[in-house]
């Protein structure tokens, strides 16, 4: 979106824009939206609505199937689209490391979509335990979360507010003590991308407010509403949250000398694939090694995305110019996590900290992204009202899955 902002400017340049969805969405906060906390248009716009007043802006519905590089051409599921130069910036999917029965069981937290069906889930499975006899409500009500890093802590420390302070006003007491969260992860701390303190003071706080936190351990399966883990562990819970790891979109049509083993496109110092002619890619998608202070490759964080497309759309300006290129350095901003409501912790270049004013930096932060001056001003209502009542009015069952609904027992229309 970046990138685009900045292309549009230039009258003598056309932009296209293809996207599988008609809008734009803030992906670090679908946690909230599966959380029934606040609603998905707080952190979506549509792509043509944002671009309304840019004569030089097509867009085009439809997802990606191939492109052909020396013909330049891309193929999607509605059209052929020819290019000059093409950008990739489609990002990563959820990896389930090869497991069929998770891919098809667990469920994920990408997309608008993914975060409606986990809220229409949770919801559905605390019904459900609501009609039961006590000794069988376990299951419906033991959530498991794969995956300690931002997302994970994140979605266990909101599961774990909602615990104490919304679903005890919607369920009774049988219901409610038996609520058991787990958040799982492989690696020996919390929030591996940060700092130690950081990954500290998320398992304490987590911890105080009864999360079954299993570190050293993995998810091998999850079969007939059982999850298996390494270290001989079963539990019987409906409900596996995968936060586990991403993997780069593959694209047909890049060659294979030109992808990394874990997916991600390489491109040189201006992200330009390597190997490939008027060809890009930016974000988590794409492996740049040729940063001097990030030898191995950036983080797949948003702030790495945003500064590559900022600088791709001005070095497009430079191209038509016939000006020299700037390579991308990335500067790091810091990264930060939100763990319960007046609980966060931030990682600075030059120093950390936690508690309430991370809180309110990290929601100062979050809220600025977001596309829409309306939509900024929604969000800032609903997280006020959200915060200072303690229970938001979202919890609403929406275009479930069928398999909720047995043809014998289908919802009236």
């Amino acid at each position: 979106m970046h990138l685009a902002k900045e292309l549009v400017k230039q009258e003598n340049m056309n932009v296209h824009l293809l996207d599988k969805n008609n809008y734009n969405f803030f992906p670090p906060l679908l946690y909230q939206v599966s959380t029934a906390f606040i609603e998905s248009y707080n952190i979506s716009y549509p792509f043509r609505r944002m671009f309304q007043n840019s004569k030089n802006f097509t867009f085009h519905m439809g997802s990606l199937l191939s492109i052909d590089p020396e013909e330049h051409y891309v193929i999607t599921t509605n059209e052929k689209i020819d290019y000059d130069q093409l950008v990739l910036a489609m990002g990563c999917d959820t990896n389930y490391f090869g497991n069929d029965t998770l891919a098809r069981e667990a469920l994920p937290m990408k997309s608008i979509h993914d975060a409606i069906n986990l809220r229409n889930h949770l919801l559905l499975m605390l019904e459900e335990a609501s009609r039961l006899p006590e000794a069988d409500i376990a299951p419906y009500t033991n959530i498991v979360i794969a995956g300690g890093g931002p997302t994970g802590v994140e979605i266990a420390g909101m599961l774990a507010e909602m615990q104490r302070e919304i679903i005890p006003k919607d369920y009774s007491k049988k219901v409610c003590k038996h609520i058991q969260i787990y958040l799982v992860d492989m690696d020996s701390v919390l929030l591996r991308t940060m700092s130690e303190k950081a990954g500290r003071e998320a398992f304490e706080v987590l911890n105080k407010m009864g999360i079954q936190i299993k570190l050293n351990v993995a998810v091998k399966n999850y079969a007939d509403n059982r999850v298996y883990f390494s270290d001989g562990d079963v539990i019987e819970s409906h409900t596996l949250i995968w936060a586990s790891g991403v993997k780069a979109i593959h694209v047909s049509g890049i060659p294979a000398s030109s992808v990394a083993k874990n997916g991600r496109i390489y491109v040189n110092g201006y992200n330009n694939v390597i190997g490939v002619e008027d060809v890009y890619c930016l974000g988590d998608q794409c492996l740049m090694q040729g940063d001097p202070d990030y030898e191995k490759g950036h983080p797949q964080l948003a702030q790495v995305a945003i500064q590559q497309g900022n600088l791709l759309g001005r070095n497009f300006r430079h191209l038509a110019k016939k000006h020299p290129l700037e390579p991308f350095r990335y500067v790091n901003k810091g990264s930060m996590a939100i763990i319960a409501k007046y609980k966060a912790v931030v990682d600075l270049p030059k120093g950390f900290f936690k508690g309430f004013f991370a809180w309110l930096v990290w929601l100062f932060i979050h809220l600025i992204p977001i596309a829409g001056f309306r939509n900024k001003v929604k969000l800032f209502f609903s997280w006020s009202w959200s915060f200072l009542t303690n229970d938001p009015t979202l919890r609403l069952i929406i275009r479930p899955r069928k398999k909720y609904f047995p043809e014998e027992h289908q919802a009236p229309q």
